[in-house]
């Protein structure tokens, strides 16, 4: 039977629902930073027979029978994960970057304890203890920023002040919404002074980090990262931990997962993953990867040139963040909606010192995994851009919102989504 014929004869609202969905990603541009397209290998794996097994435990340290097969897949995650990443020790079975940080936070800490993380206007994000989380209220969470919205640069003094003044059990280096690399031997030398452990929160930037691409934390000392294995990284959705080398802490979070905080694991996920790391280990990947950084690249220069604010001033990594309402005087929420109408789909964000709601914000933020999946190089990239600054400064203009569609249609059209990756 082909794709979803189980599904068309049993569930007809299901089936139509996963229609539409395969018709959107088809014939619109994601743009979304933290969404990818994954290889059809990946989406077997996600849809195998693996959903029907209970795995709790280890490899190799099971609660129920009939592990041979649970245990290779979970072994090969684990092995090609640690590979990647340079890590000694790999927990894959969180089910999402959320709480492979709930996780890490509740191994690594007592309640009442301190972590030092990124503000969230200032690209941080909602698990790094936003007062509106469960997990604010548990742990103890203060904030560092930028120094400069308008160069990206962190305020590593304050940093380092706040880590003197308030002793943090951990300090967090990571991000959803911030496009320039982090000082990574400045977070470590900081730690020390103060005795935390480091973490990075690399959700956004795993896949750049594996290829080779972006600085490894573990390169310059860091203790733990945490990450997602969609976005960069094109797994399917999930999360990880990652041990450089002490293995106390990694026992730690290996109780800490299960059974601290979760049952059994999704092991048809698992075995998506170890294909989507196989995946990543191959050379195509590094090229991809790059071709990711020089996209984002490409995109920032037309809206520089545009005269549209970047926060950061720019990036340096896969994505980008625009003060579209003070530029052009469109909230986040219309520059959503108007470029949802052509095909581009994106999301709407806070910038740093927002004036405006989360549900309105001033920003936007876009990035280049997705496109740069369906094989886009900078030339689309460039044309993206400028069809996206078209649409948003004639966002009343039917006509010209016709032709912009018609012209994402084209480029949707000449570079569909593969599915095989390598």
């Amino acid at each position: 039977m082909n794709e979803y014929e189980y599904i068309r004869e049993q569930d007809e609202a299901v089936y139509q629902a996963l229609l539409g969905e395969e018709e959107r990603e088809r014939t619109g541009i994601e743009l979304i930073p933290s969404e990818n397209y994954v290889s059809m290998a990946v989406r077997e794996a996600a849809g195998s027979i693996l959903t029907n097994k209970y795995s709790e435990g280890y490899p190799g340290k099971r609660y129920y029978g009939g592990q041979q097969f649970t245990d290779v897949v979970e072994t090969l995650a684990i092995e090609r994960a640690c590979d990647l990443f340079k890590a000694k020790f790999a927990n894959v079975q969180p089910l999402g970057g959320a709480a492979a940080n709930v996780a890490m936070y509740f191994a690594l800490m007592e309640p009442g304890d301190t972590v030092l993380g990124m503000d969230l206007s200032h690209g941080g994000h909602l698990t790094h203890g936003h007062p509106t989380t469960s997990i604010n209220k548990v742990f103890n969470f203060v904030r560092y920023k930028m120094k400069d919205v308008n160069t990206g640069e962190i305020d590593y003094e304050e940093l380092r002040a706040v880590a003197l003044k308030e002793k943090p059990k951990i300090i967090l280096a990571g991000f959803s919404a911030y496009s320039r690399e982090l000082d990574y031997q400045k977070f470590v030398e900081i730690a020390k002074e103060v005795g935390a452990y480091t973490v990075a929160d690399v959700a956004h930037i795993a896949g750049l980090i594996a290829a080779g691409v972006l600085k490894n934390p573990f390169d310059y000392g860091f203790d733990v990262m945490t990450m997602t294995t969609h976005k960069s990284l094109r797994g399917p959705r999930g999360g990880m931990i990652v041990v450089r080398e002490d293995e106390t802490i990694a026992k730690k979070i290996n109780k800490t997962v299960f059974p601290g905080v979760q049952g059994g694991p999704h092991m048809h996920i698992i075995a998506a993953k170890a294909v989507a790391f196989g995946e990543a280990m191959q050379p195509s990947f590094k090229t991809y990867a790059e071709q990711v950084l020089k996209n984002a690249k490409a995109m920032e220069g037309v809206f520089l040139e545009s005269d549209i604010r970047l926060l950061a001033g720019g990036t340096d990594n896969h994505l980008l963040l625009a003060d579209v309402f003070g530029s052009l005087g469109i909230t986040g929420q219309e520059a959503e909606s108007v470029l949802d109408e052509v095909g581009i789909t994106l999301n709407k964000n806070m910038i740093a010192e927002e004036t405006r709601s989360a549900l309105d914000p001033s920003g936007i933020r876009f990035g280049t995994p997705a496109m740069t999946t369906r094989g886009m190089k900078e030339t689309e990239a460039a044309k993206l851009a400028e069809l996206m600054v078209r649409t948003l400064k004639n966002k009343d203009d039917d006509k010209i919102k016709e032709i912009v569609k018609q012209e994402v249609k084209v480029l949707c059209e000449a570079f569909p989504v593969p599915a095989k990756l390598v």
